[in-house]
């Protein structure tokens, strides 16, 4: 085996690059979850890549989220929480951006310098400032009102505002089988998990034409499967 001193520094700095790399690859993340929640998303990026990873399930019905042991890692007391070598993230963009950040040979997010990351990041922010937030008051209307008599109007009115912005999305994939550019991207796995939380609409999202082919023809990959399997999601409305 020749010696170190007999390679040059840029090739060095390669090697030393690889190893980090696979190191990374190898190493475990454990993501805290619960089944159907926020942290869907992360686990199917998390599957997608094919690494190493444990899931920790949080009990939300006994409030877990909210256990001083939790709220060490996660302050905001909200699921999901990745740990990455003991590093604590949370927020479920924020998860699903590190994880394609830190494999970029993944191309879960266009590189640096390409236009569509600057497009990934527009509607990676849409889904969840937008159509993610509008759905967390269409499922908690008792948190955005002190009349009770006021509920109902709330959620009539969110599952239009909702059906809307699908809408708008089915527009946008017309003609096309990701979100983004040619190849799948974490926005992608994103829309995935919101239009399942919207399936019992009086409009779902498999209701629009567009819509309904991307998300049939993403139900079909590996990741998704494995997840959905998982998490006991049955895919059938999606076959």
């Amino acid at each position: 085996m020749a010696s170190l001193n007999h390679y040059s520094q840029p090739l060095l700095s390669l090697l030393f690059g690889r190893y980090k790399q696979h190191q990374k690859e190898c190493s475990l993340y454990q993501l805290y979850y619960y089944p159907l929640n926020a942290s869907m998303a992360p686990h199917f990026v998390l599957e997608e890549l094919k690494v190493d990873f444990e899931l920790i399930t949080v009990d939300r019905k006994n409030n877990a989220q909210k256990s001083s042991d939790y709220l060490a890692l996660n302050p905001a007391g909200r699921i999901p929480t990745l740990i990455d070598d003991g590093f604590a993230i949370f927020e479920s963009p924020a998860i699903c951006i590190h994880l394609a950040e830190a494999h970029p040979y993944s191309n879960l997010i266009p590189q640096v310098g390409d236009k569509n990351r600057t497009l990934f990041f527009q509607w990676m922010m849409y889904l969840t400032n937008t159509v993610q937030a509008e759905l967390m008051v269409y499922f908690y209307p008792q948190k955005h009102t002190t009349d009770v008599n006021a509920v109902e109007s709330i959620i009539e009115a969110q599952e239009s505002r909702i059906t809307d912005m699908f809408k708008l999305l089915d527009h946008e994939i017309k003609n096309k089988d990701f979100l983004i550019g040619n190849s799948i991207s974490t926005c992608d796995y994103f829309l995935f998990m919101l239009a399942v939380w919207a399936d019992e609409f009086k409009h779902p999202p498999l209701a629009f034409s567009n819509l309904s082919r991307y998300l049939r023809k993403l139900a079909k990959r590996e990741a998704i499967i494995n997840v959905c399997k998982k998490e006991n999601l049955s895919l059938i409305d999606y076959q």
